[in-house]
């Protein structure tokens, strides 16, 4: 398919490269696959471009420093990056019970990188080689670059470069960072005097001369900032800190922010700009192999490449203002997008690809329909400090036009080869809705659903929504009905894949009642559900935490105890029968044993087990052999009313929604 190559990770390589060591040694806790929707390719390919060798270490040996001695001591330094997701999260789950997976890892397998894996990795480092200049970067390093709440440790621990007792930390998309950084090592500049690159963070004495003009301003000579002793104790000044770094998260309108930690003091400077849409054509057409290494040939591959390979990613940036996402933190929220001359040129590659069956599985990226800049004033003033483009209403400023995204469509359709393109990164309904055609609504649905779309309403309550930085739920009421109107008129018998969340901050018991009643009023049983977790970098991590709403100072209600969260997530799956003695539980709590019945507005019937079991009526649980209820296809919505002949799940009598045929008896199966 190509004849690309992958970049060094033996000794052996970086001598063919006419090297005896290389520039860095880019230290990472995914396994290598040199594809562009892995970080740790894109860094290394970008300073490959700006003409420094990186040799790649994946998933070195943790427990000693002798890994990090493969390559020896590099020319410039070291690069770390924990992979492209957060070590703990790719670790745990939002019970904090250990996965059994990995699939950034051989195999999928477990087990290859650390707890903290940055941390660890720098420690490392520092025992094999002393003062060599540490580089971090990555999301685990940039969510995690301010002191933060840690959901494992239930603290607030000191930023990662604190504790990783690295020299620099580039956050945010760093291709623009990290080759500033590099060319500047290059001249031979010491690692502790590059203090002037947006996009990073740096310790230094407490006093020292600042680059920027800081968020708050100065106090005899001194920036103002917030103390780690305060941020780890005082709940508000910990929500109002991470307040001033959000709104300081825009390369127009950003200044630098401090942090003092006794004698030190952390500064991030103001961000890097976003790449344009030339540089970000560059990125894309850079050499990548797009795959895995061939040492993970023997171990069945990498698991991650999947959803990937023949996917492509033609924006960044997401002005959606979702409260628990941290792309907001991560990429900002200033959109820009590939030329379609550039995604084209990458359909191309994944169309000559040997295994290409014909399908791209998505042209997408953070949110797929987002092209442009919400509105035309953010290019020039930043985006709004005290403002979100979508929630509660879209802004009167915003400008929201499919017609470019549509011609990206047709022109990825258009390569030889490709027979179906699809769109499965997340739709914004409440942007598509804003959107006064409703030309790209209809070849949506015509063109690029593979029979189920999948969309965030997220709940129902407007009060959770409106901490959840979602839009009201009238507005997805809107979008569903007009979803299925636009798949009668095509024909097309389609699912919607409705994502909910319980137990989000905000979201009381009576919050989940009501969004039970909802998804039985829709005709929707949710087979997965997303409990809140509380990840590094989100508002709503900081709602968790300290009870108080850190974009308006209000106090809000927190769901953290175990038990009531099972409750909740309970609630949204009432259907289930192992569900129904805690659904009961939750309803007599909130005073809705109204509920409980055998009425078809009730979300379970009562505890029968003391009952005769003569009573067909009221027979103890669990003695039925015949199941009706949970066997909708997968969280998903039906087009009740399509044209085509349906085949409709099985719906317990008082429970089926308008236009459901009643289910057939089972045939009995011959021996």
């Amino acid at each position: 398919m190509s004849e690309n190559k992958f970049l060094p990770v033996t000794p052996e390589e970086v001598k063919a490269l006419g090297r005896d060591v290389p520039d860095f040694v880019y230290v990472c806790g995914d396994a290598y696959v040199d594809h562009p929707s892995f970080g740790c390719a894109i860094i290394s390919r970008v300073l490959e471009a700006a003409g420094f060798v990186v040799a790649i270490l994946p998933q070195p040996d943790y427990k000693s420093c002798e890994a990090m001695k493969k390559f020896g001591r590099p020319r410039l330094g070291f690069l770390v990056s924990g992979g492209n997701i957060d070590s703990m999260v790719c670790h745990y789950t939002a019970a904090k019970k250990k996965r059994s997976s990995d699939y950034y890892s051989p195999g999928g397998k477990a087990g290859y990188r650390p707890d903290r894996a940055v941390i660890v990795y720098c420690n490392r480092i520092r025992e094999a080689y002393g003062d060599v200049p540490i580089i971090i970067g990555g999301l685990e390093a940039s969510l995690r670059r301010f002191a933060h709440y840690d959901y494992w440790d239930n603290k607030v621990r000191r930023s990662i470069l604190v504790d990783s007792r690295a020299d620099i930390l580039s956050y945010g998309m760093g291709e623009k960072s990290i080759v500033r950084v590099a060319q500047l090592l290059d001249k031979g500049i010491p690692v502790k005097k590059i203090r002037d690159v947006r996009g990073t963070s740096y310790l230094c004495k407490r006093g020292e001369k600042v680059n920027f003009p800081t968020s708050d301003g100065e106090v005899d000579g001194e920036p103002v900032g917030y103390d780690y002793d305060e941020l780890k104790t005082d709940k508000r000044i910990y929500a109002k800190a991470f307040a001033t770094q959000y709104k300081n998260n825009d390369a127009i309108s950003g200044k630098a922010v401090v942090e003092y930690y006794g004698d030190r003091m952390l500064v991030q400077n103001p961000p890097q700009p976003p790449l344009e849409r030339e540089e970000l054509d560059k990125v894309y057409a850079l050499p990548y192999v797009r795959n895995w290494h061939p040492m993970y040939d023997k171990d069945g591959g990498i698991p991650a490449i999947a959803e990937v390979k023949f996917s492509i990613t033609h924006n960044r940036g997401c002005f959606g203002g979702c409260n628990f996402c941290a792309l907001a933190f991560h990429q900002g929220r200033s959109v820009r997008s590939r030329s379609i001359e550039s995604v084209v040129r990458e359909a191309e590659i994944i169309a000559k690809m040997p295994d290409f069956k014909g399908y791209i599985h998505d042209v997408g990226g953070p949110t797929a329909n987002f092209r442009k800049p919400a509105c035309e004033k953010q290019l020039k003033s930043g985006v709004c400090r005290n403002r979100q483009c979508l929630v509660p209403t879209p802004c009167k400023n915003l400008v929201a036009d499919h017609t470019e995204y549509i011609e990206l469509l047709k022109a990825v359709e258009a390569v030889p080869g490709v027979k179906k393109v699809f769109i499965r990164s997340g739709i914004r309904f409440d942007y598509l809705m804003a959107d006064k055609s409703d030309a790209f609504f209809r070849k949506l649905v015509r063109d690029h659903v593979s029979g189920q779309l999948k969309v965030a309403p997220e709940h129902c309550s407007s009060h959770v929504l409106s901490c959840m930085g979602k839009p009201d739920v009238s507005v997805y009421d809107a979008f569903r009905e007009k979803y299925f109107k636009l798949c009668d008129e095509a024909g097309l018998n389609q699912f919607l894949v409705p994502y909910l969340m319980s137990s989000h901050p905000g979201s009381r018991l009576e919050d989940a009642v009501e969004l039970a009643l909802y998804t039985k009023e829709i005709g929707l049983n949710p087979e997965q559900v997303q409990d809140y977790y509380p990840t590094p970098g989100t508002a709503s991590t900081v709602m968790f935490y300290t009870g108080i709403n850190p974009m308006t100072d209000k106090e809000i209600y927190c769901p953290t105890d175990y038990r009531e969260k099972q409750m909740q997530r309970a609630l949204l799956q009432y259907r289930r029968p192992e569900n129904r003695n805690m659904v009961r539980e939750a309803l007599k709590k909130c005073g809705r044993e109204d509920l409980i019945g055998f009425d078809k507005d009730c979300l379970v019937r009562p505890d029968t087990r003391h009952f005769a079991p003569d009573s067909k009526e009221k027979k103890p649980e669990g003695q039925s052999k015949k199941k009706t209820e949970g066997k909708n296809p997968k969280n998903t919505q039906k087009n009740d009313n399509s044209p085509k002949k349906q085949s409709k799940p099985a719906q317990t009598a008082g429970n089926r929604p308008k236009g459901w045929a009643k289910p057939k008896p089972k045939k009995k199966r011959l021996r």
